[in-house]
């Protein structure tokens, strides 16, 4: 589950799930949730690999967000769903998608950078929690 706080000028992405991998693939989903009005209207088109190497959770969820906007920025690339495999070697992930197509992807946010500002991933109970604050 995912959802968006406001931060004074910019605008926070908050994620809970039950495991690591599940909070990365939701936190894929909320970051595309903010580049595009309404998320439901992409559609599985293309599938490509993301893929990262080990390091500190929260570096890995900074650079795991900044791989999906790089997607974008470069490809105008939105993925909608996310398989992610996580392990001691880094994240394997498969990104389902399609180039925004203005006809049918309303624009929402502009997401000019992911930041390190507020960055927080830890374990909250039996699950995680990860709040980030993005650059709009």
């Amino acid at each position: 589950m995912y959802e968006t706080f406001d931060h004074t000028a910019d605008l926070g992405l908050r994620v809970r799930a039950a495991d690591l991998p599940t909070l990365f693939a939701e936190a894929g989903c909320g970051l595309t949730s903010l580049i595009v009005e309404d998320i439901s209207t992409v559609k599985e088109k293309v599938k490509v690999e993301l893929t990262l190497p080990c390091e500190e959770t929260e570096f890995l969820f900074f650079d795991w967000l900044n791989l999906i906007l790089l997607r974008f920025e470069n490809d105008r690339l939105l993925l909608s769903r996310f398989e992610v495999q996580m392990d001691e070697t880094g994240i394997r992930s498969i990104g389902y998608g399609e180039p925004m197509d203005r006809t049918r992807h309303e624009p929402g946010h502009e997401v000019k950078a992911i930041t390190y500002h507020g960055l927080r991933v830890e374990r909250e109970g039996s699950g995680w929690l990860a709040e980030v604050i993005v650059d709009i």
